[in-house]
């Protein structure tokens, strides 16, 4: 039987075709609707965002650094200024290998092991999204040589910039201070939108402490880029607010003239206006060249500068800390008449050692075979020591301290400089709570002649006698004179802080004691009359000896400077203002180790006051060969000491 073949269903297979075409046909305009529908999305709806997106990646906004302010002295001398630089910056970022890309760019670009060891350092310490210099002050040729092969480099560019620069080096540093890289504690407490586009801050002195007012506000720059992030051309560009310029009351020419003074000798000078509290010179020496800290010291010059037994990054004036010596006498005497109705013809017999009643130790006077009868006037002349521990004795401790402390000792001045001590004015509740012992009288006769725990800095000296100066006057020092505006130059005048006026009931007291402070400077026999007896101007001053190390009981004499090594030798210390009936200047100086004040400070003082007063310095040049200088390779380092311990109090003696 034939077989029968099975008859095709025409309609149902018309009806599948009909439905998956259907199905297909909504899936296209499903997906067309979709495809409008994100079209709309991207370029009605959503079109400001990513016309946003795009831009930025084609356009890249960088900080513009503003510039620094600069710094002038005075008379207008330039004490910080910025000159142009080249500088090539790596973003560690955008680079795989940076010890690969150094070697790629050496051929072009010199570039040492002490740039690498530098940069490396800043790499640590700095975001990685930030450009880090790898080397300043490229040549022209270097620039030429880069920019022909620049797009073999990325994260690498060229920027021409300012570098610091301090023109009078050394001179001035610890003032003036210094910039350096931003580091990572100081990320932590800046603002950083105060900071985009820049790498350094200022690391001490006036750099540091006025640094708001000469950073300035950064700008900003809008750069077209290609797909590979290099720079094609500047879109758009928003300069930074440049700093304001500083004026500073520092004289630069006195401030030389102090430093030339000192010599070889370490120490500090430190000169004020008494009339204002300006600052006229702050000299701390062995001093330090700024400039390496700019572009980035390296670890070995570094360690250098920290192991010098000299330690000339250590500011002696604000810092270091010394016994003041007999130039506390003058201020005792003010208080004796003030406290205790001290009559200025009341004599005191020296025969060159003092003992308190029940004891047996001697406290001895610095001219070992005694000065005779002393009164007040004679014993600021003759810094008599027998004549001012009969005085402290009167006066007790507590009388002691509080006059020491109306005139600023135990507290910081308020100079705008970082880093100043308060050094330390002991008294009874000092002693009991910092030593937890009792005060004892030998202890007090050390103090009336500015030994034992009493402390001071060079600056508190120099304030202390401006005040005396103007008679219990006076105003806290301050090292900037004005702010200037950098575009129109208009300055603003920095306002003088008047203190709290030091009254006495009596103010001839005042007149009483400068004029025997005249007589030591002035009258045949006064310790400072070989330096100041033929100025053409009055002069207050006295002399100081702060000593080191002490004289045992059964030493009847000082040994000869000459034959003291040179890290026991006595401090020389000077004060002195002028001219005496019109202050115009207030010194103090500190030589280190360098013997008695009559000899080796007063030159010094002369010096800067012939250099402030007359404009030209009259005294003899290099007073200081009247001291012995540091040995050159001293095994003992000649550093101040830093709040000592008490002398016992036999070594309460001073040489003048």
């Amino acid at each position: 039987m034939p077989r029968r073949e099975k008859l095709k269903d025409l309609q149902r297979e018309k009806e599948t075709f009909a439905g998956r075409t259907l199905f297909a046909a909504l899936l296209c305009l499903g997906m067309v609707a979709l495809l409008i529908f994100r079209l709309a999305n991207l370029q009605i709806f959503n079109r400001a965002y990513y016309a946003t997106r795009a831009d930025e990646n084609r356009m890249r906004v960088s900080a513009v650094p503003p510039v620094r302010g600069l710094m002038y002295d005075r008379h207008g001398t330039v004490l910080a200024q910025n000159t142009p630089a080249f500088v090539l910056e790596v973003i560690p970022e955008q680079v795989e290998d940076l010890d690969a890309l150094i070697e790629q760019l050496r051929p072009l670009v010199a570039i040492s092991e002490r740039d690498v060891a530098r940069f490396k350092d800043r790499v640590r310490k700095s975001p990685r999204y930030l450009g880090v210099p790898l080397r300043t002050n490229l040549s022209m040729e270097e620039v030429a040589r880069f920019e022909l092969n620049r797009y073999d480099f990325r994260g690498v560019d060229i920027n021409a910039g300012l570098t610091r620069q301090y023109p009078l080096g050394s001179s001035a540093a610890h003032v003036i201070g210094y910039v350096g890289g931003i580091n990572e504690d100081e990320l932590q407490v800046i603002d950083e939108a105060l900071y985009q586009g820049l790498t350094q801050i200022g690391k001490i002195g006036v750099e540091k402490s006025h640094e708001n007012e000469l950073r300035g506000s950064p700008g900003a720059r809008i750069v077209e880029a290609n797909a590979f992030g290099r720079p094609l051309r500047e879109l758009e560009r928003r300069e930074g607010v440049p700093g304001r310029n500083l004026v500073l009351t520092l004289d630069a020419r006195v401030q030389l003239a102090a430093e030339q003074a000192l010599g070889e000798l370490n120490g500090s000078v430190v000169a004020l206006d008494p009339r204002n509290g300006e600052l006229l010179a702050l000299v701390s020496k062995p001093g330090f060249d700024p400039h390496p800290f700019v572009e980035g010291i390296d670890g070995r010059r570094y360690r250098a500068l920290l192991e010098d037994r000299r330690r000339p990054l250590y500011n002696r004036a604000l810092q270091g800390t010394y016994p003041p010596g007999s130039t506390v006498k003058p201020f005792f005497a003010l208080v004796g008449l003030e406290e205790v109705n001290l009559d200025p013809d009341h004599r005191e017999f020296c025969g060159g050692e003092y003992t308190l009643p029940g004891s047996s130790r001697k406290y001895r006077c610095h001219k070992r075979q005694g000065h005779g009868w002393m009164d007040m006037a004679q014993g600021v002349i003759k810094s008599c020591d027998i004549y001012f521990y009969a005085l402290a004795q009167v006066l007790g401790i507590d009388r002691l301290s509080a006059a020491l402390g109306t005139f600023g000792l135990g507290s910081v001045t308020g100079l705008d400089l970082p880093l100043e001590k308060s050094g330390i004015l002991p008294s009874r509740e000092w002693k009991r709570r910092t030593r937890r012992e009792a005060w004892y009288p030998g202890e007090t006769l050390n103090i009336g002649i500015g030994q034992g725990y009493l402390t001071v800095t060079p600056m508190q000296l120099a304030q202390m006698t401006a005040r005396l100066a103007m008679r219990g006057g006076g105003y806290q020092p301050r090292v900037v004179h004005a702010y200037q505006d950098p575009v129109t130059l208009a300055t603003t005048p920095v306002a003088a802080v008047p203190l709290a006026p030091i009254i006495n009931r009596h103010p001839a007291e005042w007149e009483r004691v400068i004029d025997s402070m005249e007589d030591v400077s002035h009258t045949l026999g006064g310790t400072a009359y070989r330096s100041f007896g033929d100025a053409p101007y009055r002069v207050a001053g006295k002399t100081g000896t702060a000593q080191v190390a002490g004289l045992s009981q059964d030493e009847e004499e000082a040994p000869e400077l000459g034959a003291t090594p040179y890290h026991l030798r006595d401090h020389a210390l000077f004060i002195a203002f002028a001219p005496a009936d019109e202050p115009r200047i207030a010194v103090a100086v500190i030589a280190e180790h360098a013997g008695h004040g009559g000899a080796a400070a007063a030159p010094i003082a002369r010096q800067v006051m012939d250099q402030a007063l007359l404009g030209e310095i009259r005294w003899p040049a290099s007073p200081s060969a009247s001291a012995p200088a540091a040995p050159a390779a001293s095994p003992v380092p000649a550093a101040p000491p830093a709040e000592p311990e008490a002398l016992p109090a036999a070594a309460a003696e001073t040489a003048e």
